[in-house]
This record gives structure tokens, sequence and C-alpha cells, in this order.
């Protein structure tokens, strides 16, 4: 069991039937009335923000999920498949859970699969991926306009803003999270 008053970001707790995680608190004690405990919580399963407000007296059960590192194998049509680097099992996965990051994901690549209770909700693809660009247009010299980019195709097919000095064939490292051009790897 957790109280609210002990809420920090990424706790992740039961209520209503449902598991959330926090995203953001703050303890705010009000010159008149009691304290109270304002939160943005996600809904691990669904992945829908909220913002609520607890009474730091509050209790609710602690949930525990589970982040497994997998090795994506390949997919087959909506199916994708993951294999566990302890056991070497299979396990297919249906295209609606993974996220739209996924798509920076190219295959043999570690992921951490995400499940509570036995139930897999979720993939977190590698904060940070090196692919290569296999399609942009040249940059031209004297094309050096502050922050100019240009758009680029890499070989996942997944499409992000590169700089003008990046050609076909360079490998780039790119950050998942936002989908952003980092650095030349």
């Amino acid at each position: 069991m957790i109280s609210a008053g002990d809420f920090r970001n990424g706790v992740t707790f039961e209520m209503d039937g449902n598991v959330y995680q926090i995203v953001e608190f703050q303890h705010v004690k009000p010159g008149k009335g009691a304290a109270f405990v304002r939160t943005k919580i996600r809904n691990v399963i669904a992945g829908t923000v909220v913002e609520r407000t607890f009474n730091p007296s509050d209790k609710y059960p602690t949930a525990f999920v589970e982040r497994k590192e997998m090795e994506y194998s390949y997919n087959d049509g909506d199916l994708y498949y993951f294999m566990d680097l302890e056991t070497y099992e299979m396990i297919p996965l249906n295209s609606d859970i993974l996220s739209d990051n996924f798509k920076f994901v190219k295959e043999n690549m570690v992921c951490k699969v995400m499940s509570y209770k036995g139930k897999v909700f979720g993939v977190e693809p590698p904060n940070f991926v090196e692919l290569q660009v296999t399609k942009t247009d040249p940059g031209f010299k004297g094309d050096t306009a502050t922050n100019a980019t240009k758009p680029a195709t890499l070989e996942t097919g997944a499409e992000i803003r590169v700089p003008l000095f990046i050609d076909e064939g360079e490998m780039i490292r790119v950050d998942t999270r936002v989908g952003e051009y980092m650095e030349r790897a």
C-alpha cells in the first residue's frame, strides 16, 4: 500500500480496477483548508493521462509493472515477434500494443516489454538508435540558413528531418522519445 502523500514520479498503483503511473505530482498546502496532492496520472494500459487531486492520507495498493528486455526478431503481418533473452522463447505481440516510436526499431534490437500480471501492454524502444539514411535530397553548398533541415527516410522506413549536410548512406543517431535527429553516428 502507498499513501498519496508518498507519491513520486514513476510510482505505479491500482485504483478503481486500473493501473496508474504518476507523471507529475505536487504537494499543495493552502493557507486555509487541508493539504492535498495534485497529480497527473497515466493509465498504464489505456495510455490516457488525467489530472486528479488526492487527500494525502488516501491509500492505494502498489502495482508492480514488469519491464523485461526482449529482442525484436521479425514481424509477420500484424504480429511482431520478440525473443526472451533468457529462455529464447518467441512471444508474438499485436501491432496495436506498439507505440508510434516503434518505427525506429529494426530487427535484432533489444526493447523493454512492459507487462502487468502477465498481460503485455506496451513496448519501449531504446532511447537512442543508430540508423542509416536510405533516401534524402542532396544538400547544396550555400544552402546553410540557420537550422535548415530536409526530409530523410531511414532504413526502417521512418521519416524524420535532418540537417542539410546529411547524405544518403550515412549513419545517424535518433532520439526515439521525440523522433528527432541527434548527431552523426
